[in-house]
């Protein structure tokens, strides 16, 4: 059995054939996003209702990051799972160093963090 030829293209694209003719294309459309379960989704709706409240806790540099985490943890969002992980350790990490007040929102995210299987 022939390994194919095999191809590197610039954009960091590999690609190896097996055969054919007049292969004239790469398909590099992404399968859209599974729907997370209903626990997920709940679980994702109260944490962005904490993380709301705690932004006006916290120092304006703090909130500009938990803005830029909110995007992924929507619970609509269709991004990639490693994405809304990092993002869900981001506003964990910025709710430890408030004390109190982020116990909540360390709470919730580690809810969604075992019930998409990450914990």
């Amino acid at each position: 059995m022939s390994g194919g030829q095999h191809y590197y293209f610039g954009s960091g694209d590999h690609v190896t054939m097996h055969g054919g003719s007049g292969n004239t294309g790469i398909d590099k459309r992404v399968a859209p996003a599974q729907e997370q379960p209903q626990a997920v989704q709940e679980a994702l709706r109260e944490l962005l209702t904490l993380l709301q409240e705690l932004r006006a806790q916290v120092p304006p540099a703090s909130a500009g990051a938990l803005d830029d985490s909110l995007p992924a943890l929507r619970a609509d969002a269709d991004v990639p799972p490693q994405e809304r992980h990092r993002a869900l350790l981001a506003v964990a990490g910025i709710a430890a160093t408030i004390g109190s007040l982020g116990v909540p929102v360390v709470e919730a995210v580690n809810k969604v963090l075992e019930l998409i299987g990450a914990k």
